[in-house]
């Protein structure tokens, strides 16, 4: 049906009104723009002379050697850097050179205005939303776009493409090992919980490939069980996070993209594959990965596969950790069709399971006094799914750049239940249909992304005695403008307007409304070398759905809970000489009446305020071949006015303190070889609540070197060494290591991993 009310130019004018429509409601789109049409893009030539140099300098550079305005924001940007770019060319012929293997994309929004997004792609693959990005003397073709349309923060992290290859992460933690103000806890991918400046990402608009996740299954669970293998880009807006990024962005959002065929498939090839193999000799886990993909007749697809399979891990005192095997199995399949007009239609299928005995209590490795009936590890399943439909238009014009979004996501967790006199299964299941309609109109000054989203999302548990149920719906508007309004100014604003249905287990029913708005901006105070930039946000959220696992059917909500709000506030400045980059920020979050239920009839409705504060400062020098950078994050955490324990900040938040992490890489181009490491340095805090202890600080260095033949590209070999120097240690966001009666996860210690992939 879709594809007969949009098809031809009366469904594009059709659905195009009815998103102005939306738009103008909302009271964010101006009038006097509303009869713009395509913008041509100029094919004048220009003598263009960029030096290798930071990607923000060489832009401005290329706008006065142009006269073009190019407007962007230094959280898409982040800390990238630009090749060298001379000759007698287009704008269009510098941008794609510029651009090219970044997972950044330019539109024309006018006759002389650039926009620059953030539009993840594998190396040598197109781009979104402007001109596809190539290697310098590849053939440009037509657009493809995809829904990332740019962030709205300014205090952003973006983990691209060309990184993810770099890093090859196995879970979260590598996924993230070099972001101080990103703390990941658990010692595996089955317990492993992601915390942004110390707030849980169950407090922030969490989505995989646009659909939103609601996955508060069990505490001593993953949160989101992710395989960063079938990732091509992660977006993290810390803090304030624009309006288009759903609801329920209190503390900002987290934003994971998967791969498609267009990000894989060489130029002009119609079919592709690889293969991937690693081992490693802690664990003695064997993973594989096989994929399939290809393009023909309009018609694109992807087949992705990976499984893993070990045994416990060595802590580094040498002791077994128990219940810390490896049983994974994730896939992906993708299938679109864009047609000749432009309009695409993708469905795709992700799906993660971990399937392996755990820890009793899988987050811990041993509590202490416990009775002697519990087993010291039982059957844990975790499986995660995630379905979407996705429309959008390829080629956009003017004020038509529309995304249609539905989705299913879900999360299921079956373990043993163990009391004195029985054992019997459980499963608890969270699940959310989700979707959204909204169209980014292109202005002469930036653009406005308007629409409307939905959810309805559902807590199950299915368990003796306690099964029971909660259900949260919500209907949204949404605005958000990325604009340029004057010289040197870059402003991201918007607003959305949310209404909530929420029901509790024995079946009574409340509504609430609220309204949340961000704004954000940056002003060049030396053009070329010194930017400042801040931003503010007010997220109404609802009401959260309770963890399964703590459900209670005979729950007393009393008058009804309250929906959660949050002010977010961030400000900071960003230097940049020649090739090194200085960046600073300050930050702060207040959560208010943060839900966190416990299982007692009387606690259905309990909640918390949660403060996070801090600031963090990062270096980075970078040369053709490589980089080095150094981040430092301090980072406190409060629960109710206390520091935070990992207990009371169940499913809210976590102690972090001050985290080093240091990175560099070289490639040596001409032998096809690549090196690098990472250094993480916690220190010892002991700003901790009244009676715990002290948090142990600790130091891993990790290393690799790839190896691509010059003679057969297709083929890398690559080598790891993580946690060279043996240390014993958890994580710093880890559950249980303020408590003395907790024995908490310890990581890996020292671990040789060797891994080749093949393409063909």
């Amino acid at each position: 049906m879709i594809g007969m009310v949009l098809r031809g130019a009366a469904g594009r004018g059709l659905v195009s009104r009815l998103l102005l429509g939306t738009a103008l409601a909302v009271g964010v789109v101006p009038i006097s723009g509303m009869f713009g049409g395509a913008f041509a893009q100029s094919a004048d030539t220009h003598n263009i002379n960029l030096p290798v140099q930071p990607l923000g300098r060489s832009l401005r550079q290329l706008a006065d050697q142009t006269g073009v305005q190019i407007a962007y924001g230094s959280a898409v940007l982040g800390d990238r850097n630009a090749p060298i770019v001379a000759g007698t060319m287009s704008t269009e012929q510098a941008l794609t050179r510029l651009l090219a293997g970044k997972g950044l994309s330019y539109r024309f929004t006018g006759a002389n205005t650039v926009t620059i997004l953030s539009a993840p792609s594998g190396a040598g693959g197109a781009a979104a939303g402007g001109a596809a990005v190539a290697e310098p003397g590849a053939t440009v073709l037509d657009t493809i776009n995809v829904t990332t349309q740019g962030g709205g923060s300014v205090n952003h992290i973006e983990i691209s493409a060309e990184e993810l290859e770099q890093k090859r992460p196995t879970d979260l933690q590598e996924l993230f090992a070099d972001e101080p103000k990103v703390s990941v806890g658990g010692s595996f991918v089955a317990t492993q919980k992601v915390y942004v400046q110390g707030i849980e990402e169950t407090n922030l608009a969490v989505t995989v490939d646009g659909s939103r996740q609601n996955n508060k299954v069990f505490h001593h669970n993953s949160t989101n069980l992710i395989d960063p293998t079938l990732l091509k880009a992660v977006g993290v807006d810390a803090g304030v996070a624009p309006a288009d990024a759903g609801p329920g962005a209190l503390a900002g959002s987290i934003a994971y993209e998967t791969k498609d065929a267009r990000d894989l498939l060489d130029p002009g090839a119609r079919f592709g594959g690889f293969a991937t193999s690693s081992y490693d000799t802690n664990s003695h886990t064997f993973a594989t990965g096989l994929s399939t993909y290809g393009a023909t007749d309009g018609f694109d697809y992807l087949g992705y596969l990976n499984f893993a399979r070990g045994d416990n891990y060595k802590a580094g005192n040498g002791q077994v950790v128990d219940g810390t095997s490896a049983d994974l199995l994730s896939g992906l399949l993708k299938f679109a069709y864009e047609g000749q007009n432009g309009y695409r239609f993708e469905v795709s299928h992700e799906q993660v399971r971990d399937d392996a005995p755990r820890p009793f209590r899988a987050n811990i490795g041993m509590i202490t006094g416990r009775p002697a009936w519990e087993p010291r590890v039982r059957d844990y399943k975790l499986d995660r799914r995630n379905t979407v439909f996705t429309f959008t238009d390829t080629t956009p014009e003017g004020w038509w750049d529309p995304t249609i979004l539905f989705a299913y996501s879900r999360a299921d967790v079956e373990t043993l239940v163990t009391t004195r006199v029985e054992q019997f299964p459980a499963t608890g299941t969270t699940e959310s249909f989700n979707g959204k309609a909204e169209n980014r109109f292109a202005l002469d000054m930036g653009s406005v992304t308007a629409g409307f989203d939905f959810y309805n999302d559902k807590a199950l548990l299915d368990a003796n005695y306690d099964a029971s149920a909660e259900k949260a719906s919500n209907a949204g508007f949404y605005a958000q403008a990325r604009i340029e309004p004057f010289d040197r100014t870059r402003l991201s604003f918007g607003g959305r307007g949310d209404h909530q249905w929420f029901t509790g287990t024995r079946g009574e029913e409340w509504e609430n409304s609220g309204l949340s708005g961000n704004i954000s901006g940056e002003y060049d105070l030396m053009p070329e070398f010194l930017t400042a930039k801040a931003g503010y946000s007010h997220v109404w959220a609802g009401v959260p759905l309770a963890e399964n696992f703590i459900m209670n059917p005979l729950w007393n909500y009393r008058a009804g809970p309250e929906p959660v709000t949050a002010d977010n506030y961030t400000a900071g400045l960003v230097a940049t000489y020649e090739a090194f980059t200085l960046e600073g920020n300050i930050f702060r979050t207040d959560i208010y009446d943060a839900r966190s239920a416990r299982y007692a009839v009387n606690r259905a409705i309990e909640a918390h305020d949660i403060r996070s504060e801090g600031f963090d400062i990062s270096g980075r020098y970078s040369w053709g071949a490589g980089y080095v950078s150094i981040k430092y994050a301090d980072i406190d955490v409060n629960i109710d006015g206390l520091p935070a324990d990992t207990d009371i900040g169940t499913y809210l938040a976590t102690p972090v303190g001050q985290i080093f992490t240091v990175a560099a890489v070289h490639n040596f181009a001409e032998w096809g070889l690549t090196v690098g490491g990472d250094v993480e340095i916690a220190l010892d805090y002991d700003d901790v609540a009244p009676g715990n202890k002290p948090l142990e600080g600790y130091q891993v260095v990790n290393a690799f070197v790839e190896y691509e033949p010059p003679s057969h590209p297709n083929f890398t070999l690559r080598g790891e060494v993580r946690n060279i120097f043996d240390e014993t240690y958890a994580n710093r966001a880890t559950y249980g290591q303020e408590f003395g009666t907790v024995q908490p996860l310890l990581e890996p210690g020292r671990t040789f991993r060797i891994s080749a992939t093949a393409k063909f």
